[in-house]
């Protein structure tokens, strides 16, 4: 059983229907209760968007803040779609620091969210997306070396350690566009909404 974490915004329906169309059992966690011991799910998706202060507050208030890291902590698989991949690192500029105390998003990665330096921003459509490293053979096993995903934002990730970057990029300047940790695996573009590879893609993580 697969399971995804609704934490108020995004469209969950179609990461649901794409894990419906390969096959998977999943539905939304009830609460952040089904994260903790005895849980009912093997894996767990968080896919969203929206602001991230108003996400992690979000989190912070139902509880999931805590039984993510918990999850991630004990070694249990984890892919986070777009603002799940941002929220996983420690601040964002989309989030300046309130009264002089920063937001803090939820440290899983050392690093920052920033906002792209040109003006045509968010980035939204298809661009050229490559795998790095071992994400060749796991995240993107099967999969063009230059695969075409959906993307809408306007901040991406940048990883103090390079060596978790799954994937890159280019919208202004070269980004990291996934990342790779053990069990946590993360994505900022919409792989539900990237037609067969996007599908491709899910299944190789549902599967690995």
């Amino acid at each position: 059983m697969l399971g995804v974490i609704d934490y108020g915004a995004g469209n969950l329906g179609s990461v649901l229907n794409a894990l419906k169309r390969l096959g998977f059992e999943a539905r939304i966690a009830a609460g952040p209760e089904e994260l903790l011991s005895n849980s009912p799910f093997e894996k767990i998706i968080f896919p969203g968007d929206g602001h991230f202060a108003s996400a992690m507050a979000s989190l912070e208030k139902s509880g999931y803040a805590q039984t993510i890291k918990e999850w991630i902590g004990a070694g249990k698989p984890f892919l986070g779609i777009c603002i799940g991949l941002q929220l996983l690192f420690d601040s964002s500029e989309e989030a300046p620091p309130v009264d002089g105390n920063p937001v803090r998003g939820l440290g899983i990665i050392s690093g920052e969210v920033k906002r792209f330096p040109g003006r045509k921003v968010p980035q939204i459509g298809w661009n050229s997306t490559r795998a790095i490293g071992s994400s060749k053979l796991k995240l993107f096993k099967g999969l063009p070396e230059n695969t075409f995903f959906y993307y809408i934002h306007s901040y991406y990730v940048e990883p103090k350690d390079n060596s978790v970057s799954a994937a890159e990029a280019e919208y202004y300047l070269p980004y990291c566009s996934a990342i790779e940790k053990d069990n946590l695996m993360a994505v900022q573009f919409h792989p539900e909404k990237s037609g067969e590879c996007g599908l491709n893609l899910l299944k190789n993580w549902a599967e690995g």
